[in-house]
């Protein structure tokens, strides 16, 4: 895989789809990555994610010729740090509220002057093949991308001023806790009006501001609605929901 090649595509308006990773097998990561998706994301928000096993999913996902993304906890904006040094090229950050949450995010993921990101990439230049630290440092801002998590009212109300922070490059929909938040707790309808309404109201603070769409999809029908509405980078399912509607599928066609 090209050196910050997930990057270079959003950032030239291609649309790329990914998968999501909640069970801690890298060999799961890696297999999905070898499907043909061009990147994975590795969840240790919600996943079951052991730092080990998130080095080695993010070197398999190297080695299968797709980006790993990671998303860190909520607020583990050193984890951040971290996994960028591990190989990741992307971090999701969830519950991005307000401005002052993005700039936190910005700083733990970017090196000076644009954040405060320490230097030991040590692993993620060895997966580049680079021997030079300077080819590392000048690209890595622009070719390493922070997504902002929009989950809830607070940070749809203070979207704009989300996507404005200097340091972040995406805007991304967890469709699931917004619908949450929306409903007073009371659902998880991410067709219902408020949550598309709040969806494109989120799409279109990314782009006025320069930045990335992107939105988390349970299947490729969503996906693909979400490529029309404009989105760019797209998630679609989980290694967990594949698994499961697999096996079911196949238990079902022997019991026909």
């Amino acid at each position: 895989m090209t050196a910050f090649a997930f990057a270079r595509a959003l950032r030239a308006g291609e649309t790329v789809y990914s998968s999501w990773c909640f069970l801690s097998a890298p060999i799961a990561a890696e297999t999905i990555a070898r499907a043909g998706f061009a990147a994975v994301v590795i969840d240790q928000q919600h996943g079951l994610w052991d730092t080990a096993g998130v080095v080695a999913a993010v070197s398999g996902v190297h080695h299968a010729g797709a980006t790993p993304l990671v998303r860190v906890p909520v607020g583990d904006f050193a984890f951040a740090s971290r996994a960028l040094d591990f190989g990741a090229e992307a971090i999701i950050a969830p519950m991005i509220n307000t401005a002052d949450d993005a700039r936190a995010f910005a700083a733990a993921a970017k090196f000076p002057p644009l954040g405060e990101r320490s230097w030991g990439p040590m692993r993620a230049m060895a997966l580049q093949g680079r021997s030079a630290a300077a080819d590392y440092l000048r690209e890595a801002n622009d070719g390493t991308l922070t997504l902002a998590m929009i989950e809830t009212p607070t940070a749809l109300s203070n979207v704009d001023a989300i996507a404005a922070t200097p340091g972040i490059d995406a805007l991304f929909i967890g469709p699931y806790d917004l619908s949450t938040a929306l409903s007073g707790g009371k659902a998880q309808d991410v067709s219902a009006p408020e949550v598309e309404r709040a969806i494109d109201k989120i799409r279109d603070a990314a782009v006025n501001a320069g930045k990335i769409p992107g939105i988390y999809c349970s299947d490729a029908a969503r996906a693909l609605e979400m490529t029309k509405r404009g989105f760019k980078f797209i998630t679609i399912g989980s290694d967990l929901g594949l698994l499961r509607d697999g096996a079911a599928a196949q238990l079902k066609a022997v019991k026909a």
